[in-house]
Formats: C-alpha cells, sequence, structure tokens
C-alpha cells in the first residue's frame, strides 16, 4: 500500500472477548456508512461460526464485512497471510472512496496490519515445545539444518549451535510465513501505517467474567457442539489448527469422550476468561488507544467516529 500521501483513515475497534467491540463496530459502521474488517483468527475459516461469534447473515446483509470466510479449516492462515489479504482490501475499499472499520481480538493482526510483523511475532510456547522436543531428540544441528532451507541468510548468520536466535528464527517463519533476514532488511518503520483512531474498552473484571459466562451458555444454547460435530462430519479433524483454538478444543475432548458435557462448558468459561486477561494486559501497553465505556458513552463514540472519518 503506498503510503507516500495522507494515511488512509481507519476506525481501529478493540477490547477482550465479550467486552462489546462487535455491537459496537456495528454501530459505527452503520452510524458512518463504513465497512468492517475482521481481525479474527477464527473468523476467517469457513464453518466456524457460533464459537467465533461470527456476524449473523443478516448483519453481514446489511452491511459489507471482509476477511470473513475465506479459508478452509485445512487450509494453513497465519498473521502474515493476513497483513497482506487486509492491506490489500483496505487499499481496495480506500481507492473506492469506502470508509473502514476494524475490529476483532486477534491483536497480532491488527498490530500486523498496523505496524508490521517483526516486533508484533508473539511467543507460541506450543511451537517452542515441538523445537524444543526435536533438538532434544536430535540435536540443535538439526533445527539449523532445517533453518538453513527455509532462510538461508540468516543460517549463514546464525552459530549452528545458537539455539536461542535459531528457535527465534524458525518461530517467525511459522508464525508469519515470511523469513526474518527479509523482515530485518525492510522493517524500518515504527510509525503505523495509517491514521488510526482505536478505541478500546476495558471493563471491570467481575462484569467482564459475567459476560464471558453468559456468552459461553448462549453459544452452547445456539448449537455450538452441533457445529463442531457438523465441522468432524465434513472430514475436518480435531488436530487441525481452528479445531484447537478457544471452546473448539474442549468441546472436541467431550466429543471424544475427554471431558464430561458440565466440565467441558466450564473449560470453555475458564480458558475464555484467561484469554481475556491476556488480552487486556495487551491493550494497556497501547498507549494510542482512547479508553470508552460502552455502557455509558455510546453517543460520544458514535459522534467521534463520525467526525474523525469525516
Amino acid at each position: 500500500m503506498n503510503l507516500s500521501r495522507e494515511k488512509p483513515k481507519l476506525i481501529v475497534v478493540l477490547g477482550p472477548t465479550a467486552s462489546g467491540k462487535t455491537e459496537m463496530a456495528l454501530e459505527i459502521a452503520c452510524r458512518t456508512g463504513a465497512c468492517i474488517v475482521s481481525a479474527d483468527s477464527i473468523q476467517v475459516y469457513r464453518h466456524f461460526d457460533i464459537g467465533s461469534a461470527k456476524p449473523t447473515e443478516e448483519q453481514r446483509r446489511e452491511l459489507p464485512h471482509f476477511l470473513i470466510d475465506i479459508v478452509d479449516p485445512d487450509e494453513d492462515f497465519n498473521a502474515g497471510t493476513y497483513m497482506r489479504l487486509a492491506l490489500d482490501c483496505i487499499k481496495g475499499l480506500v481507492e473506492d472512496g469506502k470508509k473502514v472499520v476494524v475490529v476483532g481480538g486477534t491483536f497480532l493482526y491488527v498490530k500486523a496490519l498496523l505496524y508490521g510483523l517483526l516486533e508484533g511475532v508473539e511467543i507460541d510456547r506450543e511451537f517452542r515445545d515441538r523445537l524444543a522436543r526435536e533438538r532434544d531428540a536430535r540435536g540443535v544441528v538439526s533445527l539449523h539444518k532445517r533453518l538453513e532451507s527455509i532462510d538461508p541468510v540468516s543460517a549463514g548468520r546464525i552459530n549452528p549451535n545458537d539455539y536461542v536466535r535459531i528457535e527465534r528464527a524458525l518461530e517467525v517463519y511459522h508464525a508469519t510465513g515470511q523469513k526474518i533476514s527479509d523482515h530485518q532488511r525492510r522493517h524500518g518503520f515504527s510509525e503505523q501505517r495509517f491514521n488510526a483512531f482505536k478505541i478500546g474498552f476495558l471493563w471491570d473484571r467481575e462484569r467482564l467474567r459475567r459476560a464471558i459466562d453468559a456468552r459461553v451458555d448462549a453459544m452452547i444454547d445456539r448449537g455450538w457442539v452441533e457445529e463442531v460435530k457438523a465441522i468432524r462430519a465434513m472430514g475436518y479433524g480435531p488436530h487441525l489448527k481452528p479445531m484447537k483454538s478457544i471452546g473448539y478444543k474442549r468441546i472436541n475432548e467431550f466429543l471424544d469422550g475427554r471431558l464430561d458435557f458440565e466440565t467441558a462448558v466450564e473449560s470453555i468459561k475458564t480458558d475464555t476468561k484467561r484469554f481475556s486477561k491476556r488480552q487486556s494486559t495487551w491493550l494497556r501497553a497501547d498507549d494510542g488507544i482512547k479508553w470508552l465505556d460502552p455502557a455509558d458513552e455510546e453517543g460520544l463514540i458514535l459522534e467521534a467516529c463520525s467526525n474523525f472519518l469525516g
């Protein structure tokens, strides 16, 4: 995207799970005539509807939504893929004179969109555990050889016994689909690509916990378990990445007989609350977010967004 002149304006609506960010994004889009671009790592997958809290078909008919239902469950998708698609999508919308609201809880995707990827690549504990097992079984040199096949430039710079740097280079490639040497070559920017008005919702902890409990119960009532059964019946197994996401993982464990139903539901609630806490920590670290209470300030939020977009 060419940002040599005036930066395109974006509204970015952020908040932990169950904070009301999706509803507020819809209100903003209705008020301003904007399109909505999703930044959610599960909403990109077809069939994963209830557990990812996708907008309804009616909502999607009323307002244009983008980057939802774009890949099958067994297709690889990462922050690098999202960044490229989102930049192309927003470029096209801006060139058509459209206003854009970005909303979603996958903050790595938001950070990749606004700033690029190198500094936004988060630690993937599961991937690091796999690397550690391979290191213990086959030695550090085997990982260096794997890096050499992916990114010979980085492999040439890193000592074959320097496990920490090898691990990070492989992790960046795993998370973004791009070589760390390419990141290091071109990642000279720290300013946002866009003129972004970032709105964040941070409720008090107890209120958010109650909202999460109610949200999970509502998803179960809407047929979340049946949705997972249907996905499995299509041939998509529990080993796939989206099937390991919050909620879907526990439902698969229930369907496989490893958890009873009540335990599965309570585990989903607990997992979601832990994830929400991590989201809140990430949000508080961003001093560019305007903090608002959606319950008390909806009118002010809508007015501010309308004034910003013009």
